[in-house]
C-alpha cells in the first residue's frame, strides 16, 4: 500500500489536483511506497500568493514571538527525533543510525534559529554630525524558497526555511520528489509548533515547479543544494529573475594523508568518510592523496573497506543503505567501469553486490581505486556512490597544488601530527571547508557552510551570520530632531556633507 504525499497550500494539507503522478520508491527493492501528485501550475502560484499575504503580518510580529515557535519547533523536533530518522531511512534506504544524524545535524540548526534575535541586531552610532545620530535596522525579504536535494531530506530543508521564517521571511519549499515523506513530517511538526498560516508552504512537483519559483517576482530569494548542472541553471535563471541565490552544487573533496599522521585513526575516518550514506554526500571524501610512505596503508585500507557491508536500513550490522534510484546505480556502474577502462587499478570492485532477498535493490559494494590521475572520468567527475579513488603524491606541496586545480572547493581534509604540516595546508588550500584530522568538516550552524569554486554560485552561504544576511536587507537611517533653542541654519547646505 503506498502513501499519498501531502502538499501543504494556503494553511491546508492537500494530495493537489494534478494529474502528472511521481512514484516514490523504496532503493532497497525499488518497489513502490508513495504517490505524488505533481503540482500544477496553479497550486504553486497558489502558494506564492499564499506566502506573499502571510509576510504582511509575519514580518510584524515581535522576533521574540517569532523565536518562540522555533524554540518549540525545535523541542517537537527533538521529541519526534527517531519517528523522523525512521520515515528518512525507509525512503532514502540510510541505515537507522545515519538517518538519525541527519535528522540531527538539522535539528542544530532550528536551534540556532531560536537565537535569532540577536542575529538581527543592527549598528548604532551617536552624533556622526553634530545633532545627527545614524542606526541601522536588519529587515526581512518577503518570500523565499528553498529546492533541496534527496540525500539529506531533513537536514537541508531545515538549514533553510528555520532561518529563513525565523529572520520575518514566508517561506515555499520544494523537496526532492525522490523522498518527500520526511519534508511533509517536517512541516507538519512546524505547523504544530504554532506557525501561522501561510508562512510555510510545501510544493511537491518537478522542473516545472522550479521554474515558476525562478520566474515569480514574488520570490525575492532561492536556496538550492543539488548538482553541478541544476546548480548552474539554478543561479542564472535566479539572478536573471534579479532574485538572490544561493546554489550548493557538486563537489569533488580529497584527503591528504601525511606519512606522520595515527595510521588506524586514518583507515578508520577514511572508510566511513568515502562510503558511509553510499557515498551520497556532498561532502564526502572521494579521493585520497597519501604523501610519500604513507601509501604504504594503502593495502590495509583497502582490508577495511572490504569488511564494510551494505545492508537494510534497520540492519544493525550494515555499514550503509543503496544509492538512492535504479538511475543513480546505473550511473555508479558506468563510471566503475570506466574507471578500469581508463587504467586505474581496480582494488575493490561494489559493481556486483546484492543483498539477498533485495536483489532488485540499488546495492553497490565498498569499490576502491588505486594509480588514479586527473584524467581518468572517475576523478574529473563526481561520482555520488560508495567509491574511494587513492592517488599518490611525493610531498605536501605537490598535494596542495593537486587539490588547488580541482574546478570544486567544497571540502578538504588533512591527517597529520605536524602543525607545520597542517597551518601550511588549511592556510594555501582554495577550499572553503579544511578538517585537520578531520574527514568531513561540516560546521555547526552558529556557522556558516562554505563551499567554493564550483562547488558554490552566489555570495553568501548556508545558516550561521551568513543566512541571516542572505536573508534580510539592512535599512540605515540618518536622523536629526531639532531642539527649540536650536539656531536655523541661516543659509540652504548645497553640499552633501553633514552639518
Amino acid at each position: 500500500m503506498t502513501t499519498q504525499v501531502k502538499h501543504y497550500i494556503d494553511g491546508e494539507f492537500t494530495q493537489g489536483t494534478g494529474t502528472s503522478q511521481i512514484i516514490v520508491t523504496n532503493p532497497a527493492n525499488n518497489s513502490p511506497i508513495a504517490v505524488i501528485n505533481a503540482a500544477t501550475s496553479e497550486e504553486v502560484h497558489a502558494a506564492i500568493a499564499s506566502a506573499k499575504a502571510a509576510f504582511k503580518t509575519w514580518k510584524e510580529v515581535p522576533v521574540s514571538e517569532r523565536a518562540r515557535v522555533m524554540l518549540r519547533y525545535q523541542h517537537l523536533l527533538k521529541e519526534h527525533h527517531d519517528e523522523l530518522a525512521t520515515i528518512l531511512a525507509q525512503e532514502t534506504g540510510k541505515t537507522f543510525e545515519d538517518a538519525k544524524g541527519d535528522v540531527w545535524r538539522g535539528i542544530e540548526v532550528a536551534e540556532h534559529a531560536c537565537n535569532v534575535a540577536s542575529l538581527l541586531m543592527g549598528e548604532t552610532v551617536e552624533n556622526v554630525a553634530r545633532s545627527i545620530d545614524t542606526y541601522s535596522y536588519t529587515q526581512p525579504l518577503g518570500v523565499c524558497a528553498g529546492i533541496t536535494p534527496f540525500n539529506f531530506p531533513a537536514m537541508i530543508p531545515l538549514w533553510m526555511f528555520p532561518l529563513a521564517i525565523a529572520c520575518g521571511n514566508t517561506f515555499i519549499l520544494k523537496p526532492s520528489e525522490q523522498d518527500p515523506m520526511t519534508p511533509q513530517r517536517l512541516v507538519e511538526l512546524f505547523v504544530e509548533a504554532g506557525a501561522p498560516k501561510g508562512v510555510l508552504q510545501l510544493v511537491h512537483g518537478d522542473k516545472t515547479a522550479v521554474d515558476i519559483l525562478l520566474a515569480d517576482p514574488a520570490i525575492k530569494a532561492i536556496s538550492f543544494v543539488g548538482s553541478v548542472a541544476v546548480g548552474q541553471y539554478i543561479y542564472k535563471t535566479g539572478t536573471d529573475n534579479l532574485k538572490r541565490v544561493q546554489a550548493f552544487a557538486g563537489a569533488k573533496n580529497h584527503c591528504v594523508i601525511m606519512p606522520d599522521a595515527n595510521k588506524q585513526q586514518v583507515i578508520n575516518n577514511l572508510v566511513g568518510a568515502s562510503v558511509g550514506a553510499a557515498g551520497q554526500r556532498c561532502m564526502a571524501i572521494s579521493v585520497a592523496v597519501f604523501v610519500g610512505a604513507a601509501k604504504e596503508w594503502i593495502p590495509e585500507l583497502k582490508e577495511a573497506l572490504a569488511k564494510v557491508r551494505p545492508g537494510l536500513w534497520d540492519d544493525k550490522a550494515a555499514g550503509y543503505g543503496p544509492v538512492i534510484s535504479p538511475a543513480a546505480k546505473a550511473r555508479v556502474l558506468k563510471l566503475i567501469k570506466q574507471g578500469i577502462d581508463e587504467g586505474a587499478e581496480c582494488l575493490l570492485d561494489g559493481s556486483d553486490f546484492t543483498v539477498e532477498g533485495y536483489e532488485s535493490g540499488n546495492w553497490i559494494g565498498p569499490t576502491m581505486f588505486n594509480k588514479v590521475s586527473t584524467e581518468m572520468s572517475i576523478y574529473k567527475e563526481e561520482i555520488f556512490g560508495p567509491v574511494l579513488c587513492c592517488m599518490e603524491s611525493d610531498s605536501l606541496e605537490a598535494a596542495i597544488e593537486l587539490v588547488n586545480a580541482s574546478p570544486y572547493g567544497n571540502g578538504t581534509s588533512i591527517f597529520t601530527a605536524s602543525g607545520a604540516a597542517a597551518r601550511k595546508y588549511q592556510h594555501e588550500i582554495e577550499v572553503g571547508q579544511v578538517g585537520i584530522n578531520v574527514p568531513i568538516p561540516v560546521p555547526l550552524p552558529f556557522f556558516s557552510f562554505t563551499g567554493w569554486k564550483g562547488s558554490f554560485y552566489g555570495d553568501q552561504h548556508a545558516y550561521g551570520k551568513q543566512a541571516v544576511r542572505f536573508y534580510t536587507e539592512t535599512k540605515t537611517i540618518t536622523s536629526r530632531w531639532f531642539e527649540s533653542d536650536i539656531a536655523v541654519a541661516s543659509t540652504p547646505n548645497m553640499s552633501i556633507n553633514l552639518r
